[in-house]
């Protein structure tokens, strides 16, 4: 394949070149045109580096697309790959969320178990786009989140692990009140369920928090997996998680957590709708305040596959990043946290996973995404 005309996005610059590959690789990349008769022309849009996600929930929107509905893991997982290969993701850690606990999302050991397995499944067919690993969230302060994760630690797509605490008064949910309006988005609770819901949630925390991160972090050493920290709100919080090993924050809730992360070497993943819409949607520091302030190493899409290259461009317009450094924040700084070597930016040597962009206005749109030099989308 030989492709023409492309404005190519390197890790450090931007020009009209040629880019080759051959064999799933790239080959050549030059500056300048090509007469070649087999080059196809991109008439100018950007040839840009696949994208790494690292942390995405959109599969629990097709998992139960309704309250009570769980819909075939399968077709949830079919859909979910299209969805993400559509936004330009080439490699996608799916996030699955173990430890049953009250209101957090989709939970439960036979849903995940049923999730895994068709990860693998799907795989195994080489019927997904993107190429797909697994992502272990772990709600610590739950009763059987060792158990699940003991039942699926063994998985060969299993690439990262999450430790975090959702209770009221914890990180994310320091303000209980500001948990309970979440929870209500929804519907309404009395006064008394939600104070049945914060004793229990509470006693759990005592009883389950400490014990589980110590023994998921030992686990996660001994099998050789990076394990991120959730949540940080405190110095304190990446203290610790600096002391466990700890490689990456998800998504910091304040910009001292942050500051304190980027003096331990610890590098900092925030959400891209926090960028796209402006601000948090739980309260928590601007990803731009951070992008700003130079303490915002990675971008997750999160809940929203389309938001990754469109925060991209959001950090050139508002936070007067060169496109360059704002691609690395989806594409070779994930690669780098997750020990993934062989891919993450346009240059010789690494595999052709790159996304055809064109803009209208200032909305980058994908036309085209390419993961070993196929097109999958």
């Amino acid at each position: 394949m030989l492709i023409r005309n492309a404005r190519v996005v390197t890790r450090d610059e931007v020009f009209t070149g040629v880019v080759r590959v051959e064999d799933g690789m790239i080959r050549d990349v030059e500056r300048g045109s090509s007469s070649a008769r087999e080059a196809e022309d991109w008439d100018g849009d950007y040839l840009l580096p696949g994208l790494i996600e690292l942390h995405t929930d959109n599969l629990e929107k097709h998992l139960v697309p309704r309250p009570g509905v769980e819909w075939n893991t399968d077709a949830a997982f079919v859909i979910h790959d299209a969805q993400v290969a559509a936004a330009g993701i080439t490699t996608v850690f799916d996030a699955l969320a173990i430890g049953s606990r009250f209101n957090v999302g989709v939970r439960g050991r036979d849903l995940q178990t049923k999730c895994a397995d068709s990860l693998l499944r799907l795989a195994a067919h080489r019927l997904l786009r993107a190429e797909h690993f697994l992502h272990l969230r772990c709600e610590i302060a739950t009763a059987d989140v060792i158990d699940i994760f003991d039942s699926l630690c063994a998985h060969p797509l299993l690439r990262l692990a999450s430790v975090m605490d959702h209770t009221p008064g914890q990180r994310q949910w320091h303000d209980r009140e500001q948990w309970r309006r979440y929870q209500e988005r929804n519907g309404k609770m009395s006064d008394e369920r939600v104070a049945t819901a914060l004793a229990e949630l509470e006693v759990e925390q005592e009883r389950y928090a400490d014990t589980h991160r110590h023994e998921l972090v030992t686990r996660c050493k001994t099998l050789g997996i990076p394990v991120a920290s959730h949540d940080d709100t405190l110095i304190e919080h990446v203290e610790q998680a600096k002391a466990e090993g700890i490689v990456l924050a998800e998504f910091p809730t304040t910009r001292i957590a942050a500051q304190a992360a980027r003096e331990h070497g610890i590098a900092t993943i925030m959400g891209a709708p926090n960028i796209v819409r402006g601000g948090s949607h739980s309260g928590n520091v601007s990803a731009l305040e951070l992008a700003r302030a130079d303490l915002l190493d990675i971008l997750s899409s999160d809940y929203v596959p389309s938001s990754l290259l469109s925060a991209v461009f959001e950090l050139v317009d508002k936070a007067d990043w060169t496109l360059p450094r704002a691609m690395q924040t989806v594409s070779a700084e994930p690669a780098r946290a997750a020990c993934l070597t062989d891919r993450g930016a346009i240059e010789p040597g690494l595999r052709a996973d790159f996304v055809r962009v064109t803009m209208l206005n200032k909305l980058p749109v994908p036309r085209a995404t390419y993961r070993g030099g196929v097109r999958i989308v």
